[in-house]
């Protein structure tokens, strides 16, 4: 494991530990027991961090969603991801995405999946990465009534898309 790869790692567990706003090159040197500074050695500052991040989110999603038969299987893959990891999923699709320091095909990586759900129409599977994002946002942030049948809202609205 490189020196880069242990700073990203730490930023990841004080990520879901505290959130984004903890990921701070003072917060990640204290995690490390080291001086501010020498961080910048192995990383740019904190851009590159969350584009690391980003990218391992991307990763994990991708990977999560890629066995799904169909469509209501993806939808269900999506929400449980973002669900069992909140903070990751925050970092890769609530904050502008910093393309310029993704890995070549990762992006697409995280969208294949959906886009072979919907033959291929970018317009389609935009619409669903919409409806899918804002249902599990308004979950996370726990914007449905109590008692909610969140299952139930998730099935009708995948169901036959």
């Amino acid at each position: 494991m490189t020196r880069r790869e242990e700073i990203v790692d730490v930023a990841e567990r004080l990520l879901e530990r505290v959130g984004p706003e903890a990921v701070t090159m003072r917060r990640l040197a204290e995690e490390m027991g080291i001086q501010a500074p020498s961080l910048y050695k192995h990383v740019a500052g904190k851009p590159e961090i969350q584009g690391a991040l980003q990218e391992r989110a991307l990763h994990r999603l991708a990977a999560a969603l890629e066995p799904a038969p169909d469509l209501p299987s993806l939808a269900a893959a999506y929400r449980d991801w973002a669900r069992r990891h909140p903070r990751l999923y925050e970092i890769a699709t609530r904050m502008p995405l910093a393309r310029e320091r993704l890995a070549p095909g990762v992006e697409a990586a995280a969208a294949g999946p959906l886009l072979r759900m919907t033959g291929g129409d970018l317009a389609a599977a935009r619409a669903l990465w919409g409806l899918a994002h804002g249902l599990v946002d308004l979950e996370l942030a726990g914007r449905f009534p109590p008692g909610a049948d969140l299952d139930a809202v998730w099935a009708h609205a995948f169901a036959g898309t």
